[in-house]
């Protein structure tokens, strides 16, 4: 796979989920379908996903959460928590002190 391809496969999965963030609330099915269409270009290209992108996705259930749509994300203690409304996953992130 070239440099080429991944970088086209990176500007794909860039513009899916930022066009399925905004529909998550309205057409959920769509947003879903948009960030499983991203998710599956990332894996066949075997392209990492970058950090911004993946914390859109719940970690366990690789559901598409969005950012606050389908998730609850709480500050504090020093660090941040993003909980999978779906499945229940807390994914916590440490703040810089």
């Amino acid at each position: 796979m070239g440099r080429n391809r991944r970088g086209l496969a990176l500007r794909r999965m860039e513009a899916l989920v930022a066009q399925a963030a905004p529909r998550l609330r309205s057409e959920p099915a769509l947003a879903e379908r948009q960030a499983a269409l991203a998710w599956r270009l990332c894996t066949a290209t075997r392209t990492r996903m970058p950090y911004h992108l993946r914390m859109a996705f719940c970690r366990r259930c690789k559901s598409f959460i969005g950012y606050s749509a389908r998730s609850r994300i709480r500050v504090g203690r020093g660090e941040v928590r993003a909980t999978c409304l779906l499945c229940g996953h807390v994914r916590r992130k440490a703040l810089p002190k």
